[in-house]
């Protein structure tokens, strides 16, 4: 009987203690957790993102002691989710990006001034990396890495890049997977922007998404949680990436920042489930919202989990200057959240309604699926004072106007411990075919008499999803995969280019004709003054080569030499592929880092730089064969006028040329100007280098920062000169 005893605790420690709480890959751990205290089947976390605690701007941290600890003491959440940039890591400048041990200290003690105000205990706080929190870390676990010395994870033994936490209710489990994709070695930014999951990560992310799949009789609600966007996160060297992995496994949400509220507060995307060669092949997504699916309104329902035609991403936006932060719920297996702001100070009372969800950025159920689970008006009421009251208004927006179809008390849920009211309502009543009819608004009072109410939400009863528009920031940031996009486009702009100086010059070469500009007045069409332009730009010695022979070293050597990880590291080169730590050699296979993250340096400098300063040179080109032909003309002239009838008019003529020629010149005066811009666009990119990986311009990237102003300079010079030249 002794033995059968050992045996069974033995079998129970190895199925049950231990998949719980030991890694399942390198320092990744499991956690359960039983939901106590909350409403039945509900549970609700807050997630902060991008807080920049910097030592040149105290007031964040400040404000995040005065507001957050006590908003988490009156909500207490299950979890508190921190996702990222957790400090500033730059200079005042903001050009020198690198870890400052002030900074984490000082996150160190905020932190803690926080879960001690919030009564939670520091086990509900999970913070990951953010690329800030990555800047210039050589390796991980390094003298550098502060993220491993003063973090809240690192305090709980939580060392490994994926950790997750299972809630479990009476009736499902609540999957919390947290996830760092930052770099291995850390580059300085700014070359430091995307997330790089790499195939072990991916795995291993894999493993605990699946860790319940074959285990539970229960449903299972899968939510990840990382900093990086995923339109900024890089593909694995075989190419998975982290929306593969999501797709796949049945995410529900995944929860971001990294790009803070300036971008837009639309920072939404709905990722539609499709065959991996089709994800893999996408490079943009032009809206963010669900595509309505085909069952949507049908009577028929199927047990189908909300995440079988895909997952939603949100990002939230940054306490760094918008004090955001957001509270999100899991109501029945159904997300929604509230984005609260404290940019205007201390938050009393938060509501977050459960249910109807917010047609534009959920998932809604459909009521027919389960009439009666579906039969209340659910919301969550946070509140530092006791609530008096609570109401719940639908509006009907069908006529333009907002009309109140529905105005009802709601009451406090027994055994809700304070924080849910539900009210029943007629489900059957607001099922309509446009999912942006009716609107929902609750409105709290509490014992002082302060009354908050929610923004208004439309609802859809039967599941449609209600379409809403990205401005073109948002869609810039978030719906282009820019992983993707950097080698299209930069292989783009050479094709054109190099296409704009061969091509004209091979049909030059082969062709027997002399192209002018009074060729061009004589016959206008696109090739002849296509010809006639280039072989402008040809009279200039050297220039078309030079910029070739610049194109070509661009795409060949090393752009940079520069401090790319540490103050104390030895230089990297960097090429329009990544950054070579080791030594450059065009014989032997390298190991990049940072691609794409080197594109915020690419490709502004052949966008900004490279090819306006081409257009440039070409145009005082053209100008210069006009303005040349128009001193000729007058010179024949005045050659021509033998009779003083001849000479008044050839007097007259000049007279009115030389009015003219001040209008003739304002294209090269306008061209001149944009020069001035180019040189300016190009010293602020070159300032930024120096001051990011502290070098000299001239010694570690001469090329770079001296060769378009020196054609630059040579062209305006040689343009100039052939002028003046032609009117002696």
């Amino acid at each position: 009987m002794g033995n059968a005893t050992v045996i069974i605790a033995v079998f129970l420690l190895l199925f049950f203690a231990i998949p719980s709480a030991i890694a399942s890959g390198d320092g990744a751990k499991r956690r359960l957790i039983e939901a106590e205290g909350s409403p039945d089947d509900l549970v609700w976390v807050v997630q902060l993102s991008d807080l920049h605690f910097s030592v040149h701007h105290p007031r964040r941290a400040q404000d995040f002691i005065n507001f957050v600890g006590p908003a988490l003491s009156f909500i207490k959440p299950s979890l508190v989710l921190l996702t990222g940039d957790l400090t500033d890591g730059k200079s005042k400048d903001l050009l020198t990006m690198k870890q400052d041990e002030e900074e984490w200290i000082e996150y160190q003690k905020v932190m803690q001034n926080v879960v001690d105000r919030s009564g939670l205990g520091q086990r509900a706080f999970y913070d990951i990396r953010g690329n800030h929190d990555n800047f210039g870390v050589p390796a991980t676990g390094g003298s550098l890495d502060f993220f491993s010395r003063y973090s809240i994870n690192a305090h709980q033994q939580r060392s490994g890049k994926v950790n997750s936490i299972t809630i479990q209710t009476s009736k499902r489990k609540l999957l919390f997977v947290g996830i760092d994709s930052t770099m291995d070695s850390g580059l300085r930014g700014p070359t430091n922007l995307f997330g790089h999951p790499t195939d072990e990560l991916l795995a291993e992310i894999d493993a605990e998404l699946l860790q319940w799949d074959s285990r539970s009789a229960q449903p299972v609600t899968k939510v990840s949680f990382g900093h990086f966007t995923l339109s900024f996160s890089a593909a694995s060297k075989t190419g998975k990436t982290l929306k593969d992995i999501f797709i796949d496994r049945s995410l529900a949400a995944y929860i971001c920042g990294h790009l803070h509220i300036k971008f837009g507060k639309n920072l939404k995307r709905h990722h539609h489930s499709s065959s991996r060669a089709q994800r893999s092949k996408q490079l943009l997504q032009l809206n963010g919202h669900r595509l309505a699916s085909k069952n949507a309104s049908s009577t028929s329902c199927r047990e189908t989990d909300a995440s079988s035609d895909g997952f939603w991403e949100w990002e939230m936006g940054d306490w760094r200057k918008s004090r955001a932060m957001r509270v999100l719920a899991i109501d029945r297996g159904h997300i929604s959240f509230v984005d609260v702001n404290f940019t205007l100070g201390a938050k009393k009372t938060i509501i977050l309604p459960t249910y109807p969800l917010d047609s534009r950025f959920s998932s809604p159920p459909n009521y027919k699926c389960d009439p009666s689970t579906y039969g209340h008006i659910r919301a969550l009421v946070f509140s530092a004072s006791p609530i008096i009251s609570v109401e719940a208004k639908v509006y009907d927006t069908s006529s333009g106007n907002l009309i109140v179809v529905l105005d009802t008390p709601m009451k406090l849920l027994a055994g809700s411990g304070g924080d849910l009211y539900v009210v029943p309502w007629h489900v059957q009543a607001f099922e309509d075919p446009s999912p942006e009819r009716y609107v929902l608004q609750i409105e709290a009072t509490d014992f002082k008499g302060r009354t908050t109410t929610t923004e208004l939400r439309p609802f859809s009863v039967t599941g449609i999803p209600s379409r809403f528009k990205w401005s073109w920031a948002e869609f810039f940031v978030l719906g282009c995969q820019w992983d993707s996009l950097y080698y299209p486009i930069l292989w783009g702009i050479y094709s054109f280019v190099l296409s704009a100086l061969l091509i004209p010059r091979a049909l030059l070469f082969f062709s027997k004709r002399h192209y002018t500009y009074i060729n061009f007045r004589t016959n206008k069409s696109f090739i002849n003054g296509l010809l006639w332009i280039s072989t402008e730009l040809y009279s200039i010695p050297a220039v078309s080569f030079c910029m070739i022979g610049y194109l070509l070293y661009l795409a060949l050597c090393p752009w940079l030499y520069g401090q790319a990880l540490s103050q104390e590291g030895k230089r990297a080169f960097m090429t329009y592929r990544g950054w070579v730590v080791s030594r450059f050699s065009f014989l032997e296979k390298m190991d990049f880092l940072g691609s794409p993250d080197v594109m915020v340096v690419v490709l502004p400098h052949l966008i900004f730089v490279v090819l306006p300063a081409l257009v440039t040179i070409v145009v005082l080109a053209a100008e210069s064969s006009v303005h040349r032909d128009y001193l000729l003309s007058i010179s024949s002239r005045k050659k021509d006028g033998s009779d003083s009838r001849n000479k008044k008019c050839a007097s007259q003529n000049t007279s009115g040329n030389k009015s003219s020629e001040p209008k003739r010149r304002w294209i090269r005066r306008l061209f001149l100007v944009g020069s001035l811009a180019i040189f300016w666009k190009h010293f602020k990119n070159c300032e930024v280098l120096v001051k990011a990986y502290e070098m000299n311009p001239v010694i570690h990237f001469p090329l770079y920062s001296l060769a378009v102003p020196l054609l630059l300079v040579y062209s305006v010079w040689r343009t100039g000169r052939s002028m003046n030249t032609t009117s002696t």
